[in-house]
């Protein structure tokens, strides 16, 4: 198990992420491949209690073309189709995670400004020269548009663990 969170009591964290070693390491590298833009996606999962349990990531394209090296965007198409594929596999959209190239990983007025999604995850990977580094995850809490906020979550990341049981 990895916790990364800098500096803070896990104890002192309401909500969690929980998310699988892989699709972990797949959101990370996104963010490496796509360097020195931000890369973009969805997590696909489950709700549990105050926690969201991811079982598989979206990869996205990143449609600002503006500013890409600070800025994403999801193609709302993109987002009806990816919220079609969670419904056929019985999942719903949990959160999103993008990148910040030679930046923190920590939320922006801009990233709380166009957040929309409540009881959604926002994670955030810094991607230094290159390297994925730090990655935080971000509740979003509140009760409409007028009070929403960011609250730092735990992130959980579980191993994968193979059944080495032999039936004869």
């Amino acid at each position: 198990m990895i916790l990364e969170q800098d500096d803070l009591p896990a104890a002192w964290l309401k909500t969690m992420l929980i998310i699988k070693k892989p699709e972990y390491e797949s959101l990370r590298r996104h963010g490496e491949e796509t360097y020195p833009y931000e890369c973009c996606g969805a997590l696909l999962g489950t709700f549990r209690e105050s926690d969201r349990v991811v079982q598989q990531i979206v990869r996205c394209g990143n449609t600002r073309d503006d500013r890409p090296q600070d800025r994403y965007n999801i193609d709302p198409r993109e987002l009806i189709a990816i919220q079609r594929q969670a419904a056929q596999q019985e999942l719903e959209i949990v959160g999103f995670y993008h990148s910040h190239p030679d930046h923190p990983a920590q939320w922006s007025q801009t990233d709380l400004a166009e957040a929309h999604w409540i009881g959604c995850s926002y994670v955030i990977t810094a991607v230094v020269k290159g390297a994925a580094n730090l990655t935080n995850s971000f509740a979003l809490l509140g009760e409409s548009e007028d009070d929403k906020r960011f609250e730092r979550e735990e992130i959980t990341v579980e191993a994968i663990v193979e059944d080495q049981s032999v039936c004869h």
